[in-house]
């Protein structure tokens, strides 16, 4: 109902990774349990398969590369796309830049989207990041045959 927040979304299985505020971190991310960010990361982050993972990215946190976590919560910055199979929540500070691939989502006001939002149904984080590369490559081939033909058809 309004206003009231869903208990399962504070709890996932395994620890939990903080990357402070005086933290940058080269490289992708692959974790299982809770990450939050108030520091920057340049580098994918990638929940581990199987797992009930859950990513944060508070008021001062940024991320530069793709997300693809079973949930997310969004209230600082990200480059990239986000890929999140469960639940996204942008909260009021939130600026995306790139695409947000959802099953469920919950907006603030003041989150920002420079990018598509793009329902998912519900499936691994993996499979919704590996459809989205596919269904681009068989766009691109059915463009490239359209194409073809009507340049042989004149």
């Amino acid at each position: 109902m309004w206003g009231k927040k869903d208990k399962s979304m504070g709890v996932t299985s395994g620890g939990t990774t903080l990357i402070s505020k005086s933290t940058e971190l080269l490289g992708d991310v692959k974790f299982s349990g809770s990450l939050e960010i108030e520091g920057r990361v340049k580098g994918n982050i990638y929940a581990e398969d199987g797992a009930d993972a859950r990513v944060r990215i508070m008021e001062k946190g940024c991320v530069e590369g793709d997300i693809c976590v079973p949930t997310v919560i969004i209230n600082g910055e990200v480059q990239g796309d986000v890929h999140s199979a469960k639940h996204i929540e942008l909260a009021a500070k939130a600026v995306v830049t790139g695409n947000v691939h959802y099953n469920m989502i919950e907006m603030v006001k003041g989150a920002q989207v420079n990018g598509s939002l793009l329902f998912t149904q519900p499936s691994s984080v993996k499979d919704d990041a590996k459809n989205a590369k596919k269904s681009t490559a068989k766009d691109s081939a059915v463009k490239e045959q359209a194409g073809l033909e009507a340049v042989a058809n004149t």
